[in-house]
């Protein structure tokens, strides 16, 4: 593959709900380009872009492909993200370094949540976007129909067909491009006449497109109500100027089948002329000052360098690939690069391309470009290249907290071993992927997106040499004290030699300000000062473990106010002892309770599902804080339990057919009902049991 300048490029991140046909429309367009000589075909596990075994295996996309295609003198970096929303952060990775968004819509279903989500990250990042109506060869596909679920969707766009279909489902022939007013039919796009009944259609979405050309430009629209009409060459000068510019709000729609190789000439030759060329993009940058601003790219590899990495990916036998967007500059085999936001200079001594799986050396990539980079030793996920000299930083998206939650245990000891520094890798490749030890349940958390992205972090984790087996987590429920109580507990053991003797009396009362506090409050010297460090040490082997049902305590003042010595037989072990031992029953005589963790939880679903989700949240003992509807769409903000939580995304799937998506965050404790609470001290009591027999 040659070398292309910024003014020949294009990125494109290519987004869509899971189904919309996406990685097959991908393929159409490296056949028209020339690039592979045969359409994959994703049932067949052949497609360029889904080559990694779980993609094989499980027929859907899980990681954005990056696949170049050469054609009429530029190429197009097209990024083919997955459109299962487990999967959103690596949609908005590749958001991120695209100049346009194409979204893909299927014409059966119409705008779906997947759609939604990229639309918004398109949104967030001012991307200019290009709609694409695909699968018109299907049974019940319908152009009007998912035209006007778009114009539902986002009544603020404006949706301006440059191509229609002529026919739809199994007489879905060609296309017709409303500019030039030909006919482009069958899969090798063969230009002719418009069909004579569809010339009425026709004219009149002209006649539309030409309003919208016009519209973008102040003298084009002079022209427009002076003469009533527009040159194509106007048409297309107008339509570039309103697709380029994301203000404008304006979409130009295309229509495809990707599987029939139909619509999809006139869609790569849009990708050249609508999408931004590098040159038009700014990127907000964080300065070694601090203060963010926005930077242009230049023209040229005229400037300081400036270079994003978006993905990181670790391969079997090439080693970690890091995936980069050029801003500013460019970057040459061997070159050693300074990584800004680590603050350690890389050597480059492996810069390729990559077209799916297929590596192509590469010995420089010019401003706008994206390549590929092997074993880098520092460079993560969301780091940026730039020179010591300017060591800028490209602003990071920021990432949905996640929604799916597993404890972790390793299969051998060796597992064990490696399970830490391989949990690390893979979360520094993705920023929607967490992991940590959790100290109060005792067990190893790793958090995600949802089920599917868990298990396919988890067979990542299993190629790399690590096995892990995954539970539901416990729920980090707490124990505090609702009033006062007070204990005194003498602790005396004689054996042959020494003895050991300390009695504490002690009072547990709420303390709502801090997690835990200590006072002496002992007169007249019934206990010397100097056992009180050995008293606090007996509480504190309590605070962790709890007394009610095994989970830590908080929220309580430990106040000692009376106790006896032996001037022979008190020491440390004794005062340790009877410290705990009063704690734990000045504890119970405190009415204690148990407190669990309550989540504001925010639910998006169609308008006709909101009784069923308002329904189950009933069920789960959530409370209601608001409800709403935004672009068709019903919001329902809640307080749940985070116990009734733990696996709520594959409810919410159930329910709402894939049709519903949710955000979670922690918001406060509070007391656990007594007929919710009972259970769970019971099964405490009979493992506690179980464990002495």
């Amino acid at each position: 593959m040659r070398e292309y300048t910024t003014d020949k490029l294009r990125n494109v991140a290519l987004v869509g709900h899971q189904g919309s046909g996406k990685t097959t429309l991908v393929e159409a367009l490296l056949f028209n380009s020339g690039a592979i000589s045969r359409l994959g075909r994703v049932e067949e596990k052949t497609t360029v872009s889904d080559w990694e075994d779980e993609e094989k295996e499980r027929g859907i996309s899980l990681s954005t492909s990056l696949i170049p295609i050469e054609f009429n003198d530029h190429k197009i970096n097209v990024l083919d993200t997955p459109g299962f929303t487990d999967f959103q952060g690596e949609v908005k990775n590749a958001i991120r370094v695209a100049d346009s968004v194409v979204v893909v819509v299927d014409a059966v279903s119409g705008v779906e949540v997947g759609t939604q989500l990229a639309w918004e990250y398109a949104e967030a990042y001012q991307q200019p976007i290009v709609a694409v109506i695909n699968k018109l060869d299907r049974e019940n596909a319908s152009y009007e129909r998912s035209l006007q679920s778009l114009r539902d969707s986002f009544p603020e766009y404006k949706f301006v067909p440059v191509m229609i279909p002529i026919g739809e489902e199994a007489n879905f022939k060609g296309v017709i491009n409303l500019i030039t007013m030909k006919a482009y039919m069958g899969a090798g796009g063969e230009r002719s006449d418009l069909p004579a009944d569809m010339e009425d259609t026709a004219r009149a979405a002209h006649t539309v497109l030409v309003e919208a050309a016009a519209e973008a430009d102040d003298k084009l629209i002079e022209k427009y109500f002076s003469e009533g009409d527009l040159s194509n060459e106007e048409i297309r000068e107008g339509m570039r100027k309103a697709a380029r510019d994301a203000y404008l709000k304006t979409v130009p729609v295309f229509v495809t089948s990707g599987a029939k190789n139909i619509g999809t000439i006139p869609l790569l030759e849009a990708m050249v002329v609508y999408v931004s060329p590098p040159s038009e993009r700014r990127v907000q940058v964080l300065p070694p000052d601090g203060e963010k601003t926005f930077m242009y790219a230049p023209q040229s590899d005229q400037g300081p360098l400036a270079a994003y990495v978006f993905k990181t990916s670790n391969d079997r036998f090439v080693g970690t690939l890091n995936y980069f967007r050029i801003f500013s500059g460019s970057l040459a085999n061997d070159s050693r690069p300074f990584n800004a936001t680590r603050g350690v200079e890389e050597r480059f001594n492996s810069l390729m391309l990559l077209r799916g799986k297929e590596q192509i050396p590469a010995t420089q990539l010019h401003c706008g470009d994206i390549g590929v980079v092997a074993k880098l030793t520092q460079t993560r996920t969301g780091d940026t290249f730039s020179s010591k000299e300017n060591p800028v930083q490209i602003s990071k998206p920021e990432f949905p907290d996640p929604l799916y939650t597993v404890a972790l245990n390793p299969r051998t000891q060796a597992d064990s071993a490696k399970m830490g520094t391989i949990l690390t890798s893979l979360c520094e490749a993705d920023p929607t992927l967490r992991w940590r030890q959790d100290a109060d349940i005792h067990q190893t958390i790793l958090e995600g997106m949802g089920e599917a992205h868990i298990n396919v972090s988890l067979a990542r984790a299993e190629k790399l040499g690590v096995g892990i087996d995954t539970m539901i987590p416990k729920v980090p429920y707490k124990e505090t004290v609702q009033k006062a109580g007070s204990a005194t507990y003498r602790h005396k053991k004689q054996t042959g030699g020494a003895g050991q003797f300390g009695e504490v009396s002690m009072r547990v009362e709420p303390n709502p300000e801090s997690k835990y506090e200590f006072a002496w409050e002992v007169v007249g010297g019934a206990v010397s000062r100097s056992f009180e460090p050995s008293i606090q040490k007996g509480i504190a082997s309590v605070l962790d473990r709890g007394v009610l049902a095994g989970f830590p305590i908080v929220n309580v003042r430990a106040a000692v106010f009376d106790g006896k010595e032996h001037p022979v037989d008190s020491k440390d072990i004794a005062f340790q002892t009877a410290g705990r031992e009063a704690f734990k029953e000045a504890f119970l005589a405190g009415n204690p309770i148990l407190l669990e963790p309550i989540m504001d939880v925010k639910i998006t679903v169609p308008e006709a599902m909101m009784g069923d989700i308002l329904g189950d949240l009933n069920t789960r003992r959530g409370r209601v804080q608001g409800m709403d509807t935004v672009s068709g769409k019903s919001v329902v903000t809640a307080q749940v339990p985070q116990a009734e939580m733990m696996r709520y995304g594959n409810d919410l799937r159930s329910m709402t057919g894939g049709r519903g998506i949710y955000t979670i965050k922690f918001s406060h404790y509070e007391q656990v009902p007594t007929h919710v609470a009972q259970p769970i001290i019971a099964a405490h009591k009979a493992e506690e049991a179980a464990a002495h027999s």
